[in-house]
Formats: structure tokens, C-alpha cells, sequence
């Protein structure tokens, strides 16, 4: 059998195929052999990596600390957008921050470990080691790996550290900017009652507790209950503003809620709230007119007290709060086995890529070796072209 016959462009000679395979045989035998001698060695050079993973289990629903409770007061659209604030995505997004790795990298000295020069190396070779996946169940997974086994242990853990740390700075931050913001509010609100009790007892001493019908005073404090919930919806207001542009549905669920208080205010007074939301008691003498004005003045500056002290409260309970959100499910333990390299793999997969290349290569030879002698003229010429252009 020619062995030209193999190549012959109308057919395959699969018996021909298996002559050349057997007549390079010691080729394909000697590449392989090659291949596996230098994937074994190269893969016993490799050094060991051992892999610790820690799991943490974010909030489902983010609390806000006291602008929550405000929102959430506010009903409808406004306590729904509250609610849904943060989640699994955002703590991905700290866990990849530059702040986080910066603080792993100082508490563990990585800059020595890692035997670089800069911090940014640092961070790029930290970057390398750590795998950050959320989960669809929610649950978070950090990965990190390292030569020595209890160094990625240690390094899983402290990312989750510094997670809690700083989730818990931002969390101070915010709940102490709504903190400030009440605590100034009401050191006016706290004025303002004083003087309306003043004015009000001024008033009664003058003219001897000048009393009105129990459906006078009804009317003054169901005003005085509506101009303290919309004066807290007034505060609500002018927090989200400092956070959000007016198109958050936030702001506009809020906007609404106050054009309806001041409507149901104006239909109940039967005047304007600029006419500050007094009742129409025109068969009320003058006297126990200002009287009512003075009371309503007192009903809502309490009311106004007394809801602007519970949302301080809930401020300075958010601004004491010492751990994070979220929850460790598994820390991360000294591995055992190591996780790479696999090996076996490295040296299988370099077999079966040698075999394939050395089969080509037999063939190749073959097929130069049946080319009629002008073929093969023209093929040196290539060659000499070829080798010419490199010099």
C-alpha cells in the first residue's frame, strides 16, 4: 500500500490512517512520554492551595433606624420603598470595597506576607485570593485561598470582621445625623410648648378660666392632632430631602400625605390652614375664641412633643447599636485537603494533548514525506523565505 493513498481527496483509507500511526509509532510514543514526564514534574512543583470559606446570611429587610419609622409612618408607597432598603447586593458591594480589603490588609500585615511593595499590589493580590458569591438563597459565600491552610482561614474571617465594622460605621453615621437632626427639633418644639403654656395660663389667670362647650374643645384638639401629624410629616419631609431628589417616591408619597392633612384640616376648620386650622365657632364669644386659639396652640405643640420623642428614641436606639445586621452562618476553619492544583488532572490533560499533537505531527511528516519533488522544492523555498523575513 502507497502511503500517498491515505490522503487521497475522494476517501479516507482508515487502514492506511492506522499504518501511519503504527509507522510513527515511536514518534507519538516519544512525545507522549515527553509530555507526561514534564507534566508530572512541573505538577509536583506546584505548591499546594488550601481554600476556607465563611457564609454570612445578610437581612432580608434593612432597618433604617429612625428614618424608617418616620417613612414607615407616612403609610402607602413611602413605608413600602422604606422597607425594602439594602440586601444581599449591597453587602457584595462592601464586601468588594476598597475600604474592607484595606482593612484586612493593615490587621493581618498582608504587605509582609504577600512580600510586596505598595498597597495597591496588596490589594490586587488579596483580590486574586478571594472569591465574594451570593447565593440565589441569599446566602453569601467568601472564599479565600492561601499556601499555608490556617492564613486563609484567618483571612475569610477577618473580611467578615471588617464587614461588620463597616457596616456598623455607616449604619452610627446615618442613625446619628437623623439623631442630631431630632435633637434639634425638639429643643424648638420643647420652646414653643413652654410658651404656649405660659400664654395659656397667663390668659386663664387674667380672665378666670374662661371655659368652652366640650364640642368647641372636641374640634380644637381633633385640629391639634392633625397639625402635629402634619408637622411630623413636615420633618419626614425635610429628612428623606437631605438623602433624595425630589422624584423619589419617597418624597412624593410624602407630599401627598401633607396636601391631604391640609385639606382635611381646612375642611374641618372651615377656614385656611394660614388662619392657623381654628374651628368656625363664630357663636363663640370673642373671649373663648382667643381661649381656643391658646389651647389648640398648647394640644399641638404636645402632640407635636410627644411624636418627635418617640422618633428620638428610636434615633438614638439606632445610633447605639454595636453589631451588624447581618448573621454569621459558618466561620471559616483550618482546611485539611488542599484544593488545588488537582494533579492527576494537569497530567491526564497534558497526555491527551501531547498524544493529539503528536498524531498530527506524524501525519504532517507523512504527507511532506509522499510530496513530489518540485512540491517539496517549493516547500523549502517557502521555508528559506520565511526564515529569511525573521532575519
Amino acid at each position: 500500500m502507497k502511503s500517498q493513498d491515505v490522503f487521497d481527496d475522494r476517501e479516507v483509507n482508515l487502514v492506511g490512517l492506522l499504518f501511519i500511526l503504527l509507522k510513527r509509532k515511536k514518534l507519538i510514543m516519544s512525545i507522549c512520554g515527553f509530555t507526561v514526564l514534564v507534566s508530572v514534574v512541573y505538577s509536583l512543583r506546584l505548591p499546594n492551595i488550601y481554600s476556607a470559606t465563611a457564609k454570612i446570611l445578610p437581612p432580608q429587610k434593612e432597618s433604617g433606624g429612625a428614618l424608617s419609622a418616620l417613612v414607615g409612618q407616612a403609610g402607602g408607597l413611602a413605608g413600602l420603598a422604606a422597607s425594602g432598603l439594602g440586601g444581599g447586593d449591597l453587602y457584595l458591594g462592601i464586601l468588594k470595597s476598597r475600604s474592607v480589603a484595606d482593612g484586612v490588609i493593615n490587621k493581618l500585615d498582608l504587605m509582609k506576607v504577600y512580600e510586596v511593595d505598595t498597597l495597591e499590589q496588596a490589594r490586587l493580590t488579596l483580590q486574586g485570593r478571594t472569591i465574594v458569591q451570593g447565593g440565589k438563597d441569599g446566602i453569601i459565600s467568601i472564599t479565600t485561598e492561601d499556601k499555608d491552610p490556617k492564613l486563609s482561614a484567618l483571612l475569610a474571617n477577618t473580611i467578615v470582621e471588617e464587614l461588620g465594622t463597616t457596616t456598623v460605621r455607616l449604619n452610627l453615621s446615618k442613625a446619628g445625623t437623623e439623631r442630631a437632626f431630632l435633637e434639634k427639633r425638639l429643643d424648638v418644639v420643647k420652646k414653643d410648648l413652654k410658651i404656649a403654656e405660659e400664654n395659656l395660663k397667663t390668659f386663664c389667670s387674667e380672665h378666670k378660666i374662661v371655659q368652652v362647650d366640650s364640642q368647641t374643645k372636641a374640634s380644637v384638639e381633633s385640629v391639634a392632632r392633625m397639625k402635629a401629624e402634619l408637622a411630623n410629616r413636615e420633618i419626614q419631609l425635610s429628612i428623606v430631602r437631605a438623602k433624595q431628589t425630589d422624584e423619589s417616591p419617597d418624597i412624593k408619597a410624602l407630599q401627598s400625605g401633607i396636601r391631604q392633612l391640609k385639606n382635611e384640616i381646612q375642611r374641618i376648620s372651615g377656614s385656611s390652614v394660614s388662619a392657623e386650622g381654628i374651628p368656625s365657632v363664630g357663636s363663640v364669644p370673642s373671649l373663648g375664641l382667643e381661649y381656643t386659639r391658646r389651647l389648640r396652640e398648647l394640644k399641638t405643640q404636645e402632640a407635636i412633643l410627644e411624636q418627635l420623642t418617640k422618633q428620638y428614641e428610636v434615633a438614638k436606639l439606632g445610633e447605639a447599636k454595636d453589631s451588624s445586621a447581618f448573621q454569621v452562618l459558618d466561620e471559616a476553619v483550618v482546611p485539611i485537603k488542599k484544593s488545588k492544583p488537582s494533579r492527576a488532572r494537569i497530567v491526564i490533560l497534558a497526555t491527551i494533548s501531547g498524544g493529539i499533537l503528536s498524531v498530527l505531527l506524524a501525519f504532517l511528516l507523512e504527507w511532506i514525506g509522499n510530496l513530489e519533488d518540485a512540491e517539496k522544492e517549493l516547500l523549502n523555498r517557502i521555508k528559506r523565505e520565511i526564515f529569511s523575513v525573521r532575519s
